[in-house]
């Protein structure tokens, strides 16, 4: 470099000699056999070279390996079912099972069931002779017979069921009307009487051949001479009440219409009540059963308003009932509207009114009321709409009356 020297100088390069590997080696004479060259690590030395036939020096204490030809592709052997069994197993020692190759299933198409063919026809003379071989006489039970008879005991004596009018009075009676039917403990332990009590009436059929096309029938059906002659003359709307049973409590209700032609066209027929013990032609105070008769209907009443009818109306708080009835029904709200019957009774005067020109042993205050779903005191009882449909219905010009009674003593 122009203007500037090293600093540094360099010492002068010598070769680095090469290691000497083993003994140094002697130059080779004429006629001097060749010396092995002893083998030598970093330890010194430990050997010498194996030598050949041949004459040359195998550098591994190994033989030498003689070049071994390639090998033929050999093809793949599919693989055998089953391992090979081990020549000498070992003890303990179970193969692992084979499993056999799944089942294969063949459908089977489901059989086509030939239809069932009828059975013969048997003659009807040998069926029921066979049927005659083969049946027995029937054993007389005399048992059965006694030992019900001997329940019927029992429940008598343990006041299951009433016998007679005097043995059938509730706990708490009262006069039929005016005021509160009357207060009875429910009898809820006795099943035979309240299927009995629920029994419905139905109203007679009138006869086919009588009916004509506009529905009319000439006589009001189920109602025997003696009924027929008590209805005036002059009345064109009859209120039927009758009951199935004499005993029984629950009656069937149909308002009929007098044509000018004189035959009669039925209304529609209603569910009701009656007495608790059922129909009587000779009623008493207390005896809690219906009157039988022809009574007029001139009166009404009750603690709602009037709901537009004809008949004199009497709005009055005092028409009022509370507590329950024979089988536990509330008796709440069943003298909402009434219609006076006019049995032992001053007509033209409210249904409260109290006067009993028979005696008050002959009872009164029998009315028709609003249904309370179980038996009355004597009365006649319909559901509520039906009972306000009636008053609407009932015309003082059409002299109304009530027709009452068993179906039975009716049609007498």
């Amino acid at each position: 470099m122009s203007g500037s020297h090293r600093a540094t100088t360099y010492p002068s390069y010598e070769p680095i000699p090469e290691p000497v590997y083993g003994a140094p080696q002697q130059p080779y004479g004429a006629g001097e056999p060749y010396q092995q060259p002893v083998r030598q690590d970093h330890h010194g030395e430990y050997g010498q070279l194996p030598q050949t036939p041949d004459g040359y020096f195998e550098a591994y204490e190994r033989p030498f390996q003689p070049f071994q030809p390639y090998q033929p592709y050999q093809p793949y052997q599919p693989y055998a079912a089953g391992p090979e069994p081990l020549a000498d197993p070992e003890p303990g020692y179970a193969p692992e099972p084979v499993h056999d190759a799944e089942p294969v299933y063949a459908f089977e198409p489901e059989p086509v069931r030939q239809p069932t063919p009828p059975p013969a026809a048997v003659p009807v003379g040998a069926r029921a002779a066979a049927r005659g071989r083969r049946r027995k006489a029937k054993k007389k039970r005399h048992g059965k017979a006694v030992m019900a008879g001997t329940a019927l005991l029992v429940a008598a004596a343990a006041g299951w069921y009433t016998v007679g009018q005097d043995d059938a009075k509730p706990v708490a009676s009262a006069a039929d009307g005016p005021g509160p039917e009357g207060v009875s403990t429910p009898d809820q332990s006795a099943p035979a009487a309240r299927a009995a009590a629920d029994r419905q009436a139905q109203p007679p059929a009138a006869d086919r051949s009588q009916v004509r096309t506009d529905g009319s029938v000439a006589a009001i059906p189920g109602l025997g001479a003696d009924f027929v002659a008590k209805i005036p003359a002059e009345t064109t709307q009859v209120v039927l009440a009758s009951g199935q049973d004499k005993n029984g409590n629950k009656n069937a209700v149909t308002l009929w219409t007098r044509t000018p032609e004189g035959r009669w066209l039925a209304g529609e027929t209603w569910q009701g009540h009656n007495g608790n013990n059922g129909w009587t032609t000779d009623h008493n105070e207390g005896d809690l059963r219906s009157p039988i008769g022809v009574f007029a209907l001139t009166d009404a009443g009750g603690r709602k308003a009037d709901p537009g009818g004809k008949l004199p109306y009497d709005k009055d708080p005092s028409f009022v009932v509370s507590g329950t009835g024979f089988f536990g029904d509330q008796l709440a709200g069943s003298f909402d509207y009434v219609v006076a019957i006019n049995y032992n009774r001053v007509p033209g005067n409210s249904p409260l009114d109290p006067r009993r020109p028979m005696g008050a042993k002959k009872g009164g205050g029998i009315w028709i009321h609003v249904d309370h779903d179980g038996p009355t005191h004597g009365c006649v009882s319909i559901p509520e709409d039906k009972m306000a449909e009636l008053i609407r219905t009932l015309d003082p010009a059409a002299h109304p009356v009530i027709v009452m009674g068993d179906a039975a003593s009716l049609s007498a």
